[in-house]
Order: C-alpha cells, then structure tokens, then sequence
C-alpha cells in the first residue's frame, strides 16, 4: 500500500475534515470514552468550526491516499500549539497521525519554536509520549453538561 501524501488544507475541505473528525471521534472514541462522552465530543464537529479554525491563520495538513482520499488532518498554530491531529477509521494502522506529527513538528522546528503543547485525549496521549511529550496535568471538562477529560501535554527540544 502506497504511503500517504501531506498536502495544505484547502478552503473545500473544512466538510470532509469535519465528517472526518467526527467518524473518528465516534470510532476510537468508545476505546476509551463512555457513549455519552462520545457523542458530546462528536457534537462539536460543524463545518462552520472547522472552516474558522482552518482559516484563522494556523498550518494545517491533511493526508490523502494516492486516488485523493481524505485519511486524517492535523494543525499546528503560530505558538505551539497543536490542536487537531484526527484519523479516518478506514486509516487505522497506516502510521497517518505518526505522519501527520512529524511534518507539523518539522513546521514547528522551521519556525524556529522550541516546543510544541496539546491537549490530548486518552486515545492520542500514547502517540504523543512515544514521541517524548510529558504530562503537565489533566484537564477536566464540560461538553454540553458532559463531564470528559484530556491531558495537558508538551515536547520541548
């Protein structure tokens, strides 16, 4: 199977990320999250919040396979700060996040940044500290009246 390819995100591509972001959250998210956990943090999935975030400056990159699927996006903003890092289900196991972090790590280094931070859920927290990432602490949320969690993180170089 041929490796994805990264490529910038695009201004028509804020709804496939966006039913990619929540046929992601509603695939690994029961792993570790309770259904109701689950279909709050998949609630916050809208093309809208997508196309804003995508659009507000930060570098974003999104993998596809070599016929131009969508397998999983992630962003880095000006300041470190890693927000999004989501895989397609039918990209389980093909290294896509692995992928996808290692290009924004090098964007990150090329800008000259000395660390980059996330909140990163149950499922991601173990991609990130493979990678050298230490936990500062764990955040406990509120999504709609839905109590969830997710740990604050950083890679220092």
């Amino acid at each position: 199977m041929p490796s994805p390819t990264l490529r910038p995100y695009r201004s028509d591509d804020a709804p496939l990320l966006t039913d990619l972001y929540a046929r992601s959250v509603l695939h690994y998210g029961p792993r570790a999250y309770s259904e109701e956990q689950v279909a709050a943090w998949a609630a916050l999935a809208t093309v809208e919040r997508t196309a804003a975030r995508c659009a507000d400056g930060r570098h974003v990159l999104v993998a596809q396979d070599a016929a131009g699927g969508v397998l999983g996006f992630g962003d880095l903003e000006a300041d470190g700060h890693l927000d999004f890092l989501y895989v397609a289900p039918e990209a389980e196991g093909q290294h896509v996040g692995s992928l996808l972090y290692a290009a924004l790590e090098d964007h990150a280094r090329g800008l000259g940044l000395s660390r980059i931070f996330v909140e990163a859920s149950e499922l991601a927290r173990p991609l990130f500290e493979r990678r050298g990432f230490l936990i500062l602490g764990r955040n406990d949320l509120d999504l709609a009246g839905v109590a969830i969690h997710n740990y604050r993180m950083e890679k220092w170089w």
